[in-house]
């Protein structure tokens, strides 16, 4: 069974909401990223998104874009992400979703890139710009690699749209609760509460609920809503702030747990 539908399964099963944490892949570099995964899956995340470093990832917000600065800077690849997976594989189970836009993919081959992934221990792939109406082929080879494809849901989605949507998701669906690109927030979206009521009329998939989460208190209010938590943004800028330090993967590590206690005392049943 794929390690994202594992993991929702358990998570049900256990009564808790789910952590998914994103870093940017090679920032500072691709030892650290393997070292945080590990520690993430010892601190109670669920579920390691992590950003394949692009020259122009016009979905980021500022602290992303520059993550993704560093990793390129740092030499990170398409391929060596693929080798930073399976040597997390080789230390961890964690479920793994590649965040990573479409010329990436484009350019490495997509039926052998997906195939790649598989064999490398992804278990979802998270692609930026490829609209759902066009991705006839590039589902059904993520569903014969046994690959989760992961699909954005925006406030301004339309119903229709949504209904046309997550039949074609497998593993969560992606609720972003703030227009714009990636970033952290002050404030939480009004938006949470109905657009996920809404969704739920389509699917019984897992709601992810992300954009803008920074802060424990924050993760809590909006897992009420969701079966999952996306925090990105909030982490990455402390991986960026404290670089190369020795205390980066404990303090970047502490922070997380901090996320994923506050999201664990959530009870399944809310709201």
């Amino acid at each position: 069974m794929n390690r994202i539908v594992e993991r929702f399964n358990r998570l049900k099963q256990t009564g808790r909401k789910g952590l998914i944490i994103y870093i940017g892949a090679g920032d500072p570099d691709l030892e650290a990223t393997r070292r945080l995964a590990v520690a993430f899956d010892q601190a109670g995340v669920d579920v390691l998104e992590l950003g394949v470093p692009f020259s122009d990832p016009l979905a980021d917000g500022l602290v992303n874009q520059l993550a993704a600065q560093r990793g390129l800077a740092s030499g990170t690849t398409p391929v060596k992400v693929l080798e930073t997976v399976a040597a997390i594989r080789r230390e961890s189970d964690i479920p793994i979703v590649l965040y990573i836009y479409y010329n990436l993919v484009h350019h490495h081959g997509q039926e052998r890139f997906i195939q790649d992934a598989a064999a490398a221990g992804v278990d979802g792939l998270l692609v930026l710009d490829l609209p759902p109406e066009e991705a006839g082929d590039y589902t059904r080879q993520m569903d014969a690699a046994g690959l989760c494809p992961i699909y954005l849901i925006a406030p301004t989605t339309p119903e229709e749209r949504i209904a046309r949507i997550v039949p074609m998701a497998r593993g969560f669906v992606y609720y972003v609760s703030r227009e714009g690109v990636t970033g952290m927030r002050e404030t939480l979206s009004d938006s949470i509460e109905p657009m996920t009521r809404l969704i739920r009329k389509h699917t019984e998939l897992p709601i992810a609920i992300g954009f803008g989460i920074s802060n424990p208190e924050q993760a809590a209010r909006v897992a009420r809503y969701g079966d999952a938590v996306v925090v990105g943004s909030a982490v990455v800028d402390r991986i960026g702030r404290l670089g190369r330090a020795p205390e980066m993967v404990p303090e970047v590590t502490r922070f997380v747990r901090s996320l994923a206690e506050a999201v664990q005392t959530v009870p399944i049943n809310e709201p």
